[in-house]
């Protein structure tokens, strides 16, 4: 991680939603959420990865 993010009160009260929507549709199973979210991230972040990653000139 890079930086810190700083919430107001409606963008948390908007990511707590969004987080219990999450947890909801694992029947409120959290750490298998957590689990999910994890694999969604590392993949996230291979993507942007590979989209930052110096392209090679094809000559």
């Amino acid at each position: 991680m890079d930086r810190i993010v700083t919430l107001d009160s409606r963008q948390e009260a908007a990511l707590q939603a969004i987080a219990d929507r999450f947890v909801a549709v694992h029947k409120g199973d959290v750490m298998e959420a957590l689990k999910e979210m994890i694999v969604l991230n590392g993949h996230l972040q291979e993507r942007l990865d590979a989209l930052s990653a110096p392209r090679r000139a094809t000559r």
